[in-house]
């Protein structure tokens, strides 16, 4: 079992991220609620604020990128080549705060995907072949090793931007 918790910096995040298995994309198929690992990163926070639950990822190696809760029981992909992400890095204290989380929850229904975002392969990243999500619209990639049968660890990789994102995946019952 690995020690989230002993994780406090994005060095300690690489460190733990590099000491994983790969995962293949096959092996992500299905529903993956997610929550961010804090490591001060500016999306640290935001997500969760917002109503993120996780991820969704098809046989056929495409994904839903993005999945927030609408209410207590739907699910809503939003299309991440929707939202400004330089500006989202900048105002990072907003999509912290009560006001950001009622804005998007406003914009929600125009952000929405009218089916998958992205697509899962093999990709090779800090030297390990393992399965990634690449954004059709986005200048980003998703890298992912096993943590354990349930979990994955991801690292959101932005073009242009050299500090990573972290979160983690547990597989969640499909409803």
């Amino acid at each position: 079992m690995f020690h989230l918790d002993a994780v406090s910096c994005e060095a300690d995040a690489l460190a733990l991220f590099d000491s994983l298995p790969p995962v293949l994309p096959a092996e992500l198929i299905g529903l993956w609620q997610g929550h961010g690992l804090p490591t001060g990163h500016p999306l640290d926070g935001i997500l969760e604020n917002l109503g993120w639950y996780g991820k969704r990822f098809h046989g056929d190696r495409r994904a839903d990128a993005l999945l927030f809760r609408w209410g207590e029981r739907r699910l809503v992909p939003i299309d991440p080549a929707k939202i400004p992400v330089g500006l989202a890095l900048h105002l990072s204290g907003f999509g912290r705060s009560r006001a950001g989380h009622n804005l998007f929850s406003h914009l929600m229904r125009g952000l929405r995907a009218h089916g998958p975002v992205a697509k899962v392969r093999q990709v090779g990243f800090r030297g390990v072949e393992s399965a990634a999500m690449a954004y059709d619209r986005k200048p980003i990639l998703d890298h992912f090793r096993r943590l354990d049968d349930h979990r994955v660890l991801g690292v959101m990789e932005i073009a242009g931007d050299e500090r990573h994102y972290f979160f983690v995946l547990e597989r969640a019952p499909e409803t």
